[in-house]
């Protein structure tokens, strides 16, 4: 669907006898927060890592920004940005610096203005002028957003954007994603906080064992939640509770 930055279909990818991905599907509306959701080696990373370009996958399909991921690797790349589980910064240069030096890898026009205005959009301003290696952990993370941001990708992809944070570092971060999406850049981003997804996404999927097990609005997956016993208060299911609920009903068939 033209509305769609990213599609997904029948994706499958195993190491020797390891089967990672057994045909996964979804898609991934334009200007959206989608997140993907599962437990370590659920295969999350694997499936960014192949819409990345980064792997290939053993059968299926994904396109990214109207391309196929294996047939056209070189313009999926140039419309895209990854931002892994480690802030990939030097620390001895400043932040100010850091965004010089990934424009000019770009070959922008101006580095100079791009890199304050990504200082100004992530509000690392304050912080603009000091090496990186003062930073705390969520100003680390916030700059290496911002990185990914240079050239403008039209699909930004977060692979755990805020593993080992502190709560508060992780409420900045969650603010640069948001403000991401309403500024009209689509973002997938790989979790295991389920409070990430909840606060954060537009649709979130559920991957165990290599497949979508669930996929929609967080008012979808409460749907499939078993409706609450009223004894004295209603108890509204939180999205660990239906996870937790969706995972056994799978593994019991």
């Amino acid at each position: 669907m033209l509305n769609n930055s990213i599609q997904v279909q029948g994706l499958q990818k195993s190491y020797k006898q390891l089967h990672v991905l057994n045909g996964v599907d979804f898609e991934v509306e334009k200007g959206s927060i989608f997140a993907l959701l599962g437990s370590n080696g659920a295969g999350k990373t694997t499936i960014v890592k192949i819409l990345t370009t980064l792997l290939k996958q053993d059968s299926g399909t994904a396109a990214v920004n109207g391309f196929d991921v294996a047939a056209k690797p070189d313009d999926v790349r140039q419309s895209i940005s990854l931002t892994g589980q480690f802030a990939a910064v030097d620390e001895i240069l400043t932040g100010r610096e850091n965004l010089i030096m990934i424009a000019r890898l770009r070959h922008l026009e101006n580095p100079h203005q791009d890199a304050d205005d990504l200082l100004n959009r992530c509000s690392l301003t304050d912080a603009a002028d000091r090496a990186v290696a003062t930073y705390s952990g969520g100003v680390r993370r916030r700059l290496d957003i911002a990185m990914s941001l240079i050239g403008k990708p039209k699909v930004i992809f977060l692979d755990e954007p805020t593993n080992g944070l502190d709560p508060e570092a992780r409420i900045e971060v969650w603010k640069t994603v948001k403000e991401l999406a309403a500024n009209g850049t689509t973002v997938l981003l790989t979790t295991q906080y389920l409070d990430e997804a909840e606060q954060l996404a537009d649709r979130i999927a559920i991957l165990h064992e290599g497949k979508i097990i669930a996929n929609g609005t967080l008012s979808d997956l409460k749907k499939l939640f078993p409706p609450a016993k009223v004894e004295y208060i209603e108890k509204q299911p939180s999205l660990e509770d239906i996870f937790l609920a969706i995972i056994g009903k799978k593994e019991e068939k």
